[in-house]
């Protein structure tokens, strides 16, 4: 039995094609007529006259033969278009009456519901206009409409359309300039997707703040939070301080019984400004239900840059310290693992002086989300979030009298790991801290005053706090290490008989995080290591006195074993800067009282 599948659409695409190249064809014949029918004899003997008109003749009888076989290859055209032409006919016959009786027992289905209810019993939610919520779904069978995105300034997004049995909430629409995010639709009740949160609105005015990212929706039975949306970034203000970053929207819940939190939206960056703007912190993560691992926080926003000294300003603008992160979701109450921490961001830049006048200080970074916890009975706690790096001062400037550099930002703490679960699970590790920033140059004197000192550098940020191992089985976490310190200023140069300045200070290491103990019948102990110290500043030419370095970060003490397991290692000491002194390594943790090996201890 022969089987044949006629497309209409790729009927007529042929037709097409074939038309395309008999225009093509039609046109190099045309071209090639004039100079080949009408061959001029070499000479006047009768030999040339001869060649001449036999060259001729063969040249009128191609063209008669390239015109019938145009006319054919036009008639196969026609008989082609009028092929896919009937076979769409037949397809629109056949279909349209299938469609309209599918049509008209949707209606009859959906009519009471909508009547009673104001929403069908089978079908999507609409899509909301500018600003405006999105539909409901059908109650047996549907996702909801999206959120419109407002398109006027200081109008919040629309919420997503909540589905009903079964199907996907509806995205939250975006917020106008500096408005809110629509929250996302709830997932269906039996199975489906919460909604992502809508983002934060950009702010336009001249040191507005952003709006707030929306909320993920939440998930029914069974289904995934919807993410929370970024927060939105604030406004640059030449003439004043900047706009804030708003805070990201916290994720959905997962579902009742199975399914994973949402992500947390990530904050957004705060404004350039004479002083720099804050950024926004990470939305938190989604919890899970009864069986599911929490969501991940969000990532705090970026520090705002301040801006170069100007006229009236001269001095460098401070810069905005950095959002936080985070908060892990927890665990399943019964099953799963904790969500991870957000990483906390990184501060603003400090702007430069103008004119003798100090740099600006840089921004602090954020502190690292804490991880979500684990269930009661399996799962691994999570992962403590970053901390931020603080960022460098700046420079302070020259001529005639040289200023001051600006001391960096401190770095942000690493979040603690999350918890594992009562029976079985291992704890989650503590975030790292974040490095220190550089201090800022001092700016170089024109007289015979001493030269500028450097700005003093950020010290890292301590390592996160390891989450606890599971009661029974389970290794402990690892304490985070902490971070660098950052490099002091150089101090400025002296073009008189007087001396440089002297440099600025280097940040001291952040202390490593603790690890914690293992299980009680079995597991490991965790450890964390110290950060390095920074150097200090070179001091100014002539004889400017460099700076102090900063000192090296202890090392976290190991976690102990219980019965069988070994201790965890202590985690090393950070060296020190130039001429500075080296962090203590951590003490090793006990070993098992049955089996297992100490762990050594921190150098």
């Amino acid at each position: 039995m022969s089987y044949l599948v006629a497309v209409p659409e790729m009927l007529a695409s042929a037709a097409l094609d074939l038309d395309n190249i008999g225009s093509t064809i039609t046109a190099a014949n045309a071209a090639a007529a004039a100079p080949t029918t009408a061959v001029l004899a070499a000479g006047a003997d009768e030999i040339s006259a001869a060649v001449a008109a036999l060259f001729t003749g063969h040249a009128q009888a191609y063209q008669w033969l390239g015109a019938q076989a145009g006319a054919f290859h036009s008639q196969f055209i026609q008989a082609l278009t009028g092929s896919g032409s009937a076979y769409a006919a037949a397809e629109a016959a056949n279909a349209s009456p299938l469609q309209t009786a599918a049509q008209e027992l949707l209606a009859v289905i959906n009519t009471p519901t909508q009547t009673l209810l104001g929403r069908p019993l089978i079908g999507n939610g609409a899509d909301g206009a500018p600003g405006q919520a999105g539909g409901d779904g059908g109650l047996l069978y549907g996702n909801g409409g999206n959120g419109g995105t407002s398109t006027t300034a200081g109008v919040a997004g629309g919420d997503g359309g909540a589905a009903g049995l079964i199907g996907n909430g509806g995205a939250g629409g975006g917020g106008g300039a500096g408005a809110l995010g629509g929250n996302g639709g709830a997932g269906g009740w039996l199975f489906g997707q919460g909604g992502a949160g809508g983002n934060g609105g950009t702010a336009t005015l001249a040191g507005g703040a952003g709006g707030a990212g929306g909320v993920g929706g939440s998930a029914g039975l069974w289904g995934t939070g919807g993410a929370g949306g970024n927060g939105g970034f604030g406004a640059l203000n030449l003439a004043g301080d900047g706009g804030a970053g708003a805070g990201g929207g916290d994720g959905g819940s997962g579902g009742w019984l199975y399914g994973n939190g949402g992500v947390g939206g990530t904050g957004g960056t705060g404004g350039i400004g004479l002083q720099g703007a804050s950024g926004g912190d990470g939305g938190a993560g989604g919890g899970a239900g009864v069986w599911g691992t929490g969501g991940v926080g969000g990532n705090g926003g970026t520090g705002g840059i301040g801006l170069d000294g100007v006229a009236g300003h001269i001095g460098g603008g401070n810069a905005g310290n950095a959002g936080n992160g985070g908060t892990g979701g927890s665990g399943g109450l019964l099953i799963g693992n904790g969500g991870d921490g957000g990483h906390g961001g990184t501060g603003g830049g400090g702007g430069r002086g103008i004119n003798g006048a100090d740099g600006g200080h840089g921004g602090d970074g954020g502190n690292g989300g804490a991880a979500g916890s684990a269930g009661l009975l399996f799962g691994d706690g999570g992962t403590g979030g970053h901390g931020g790096a603080g960022f460098g001062g700046g420079n302070g400037s020259g001529n005639p009298i040289g200023g001051q550099g600006g001391n960096a930002g401190v770095a942000g703490n690493g979040g603690a790991g999350g918890s594992a679960a009562m029976l079985f699970g291992n704890g989650g590790a503590g975030g790292n801290g974040g490095s220190g920033g550089d201090g800022g140059h001092g700016g170089n004197s024109a007289l015979s005053v001493p030269g500028s000192i450097g700005g003093d550098a950020g010290a890292g940020g301590t390592g996160g706090s390891a989450g606890k191992s599971g009661l029974l089985f389970g290794a402990g976490g690892a304490g985070g290490q902490g971070g660098g310190g950052g490099t002091g200023g150089d101090g400025g140069d002296c073009a008189g008989a007087n001396i440089g300045g002297d440099g600025g200070a280097g940040g001291a290491g952040g202390l490593g995080g603790n690890g914690t103990d293992g299980g009680w019948l079995y597991g490991n102990g965790g450890g964390g290591a110290g950060g390095q110290g920074g150097d200090g500043g070179h001091g100014g030419s002539p004889v400017g006195f460099d700076g102090k370095s900063g000192v090296g970060g202890d090392g976290g003490d190991g976690g102990n074993a219980r019965i069988i397991g070994n201790g965890g290692n202590g985690g090393n000491g950070g060296n020190g800067g130039v001429g500075s002194t080296d962090g203590d390594g951590g003490q090793g943790g006990a070993a098992g009282l049955l089996f297992g090996q100490p762990g050594s201890m921190g150098t």
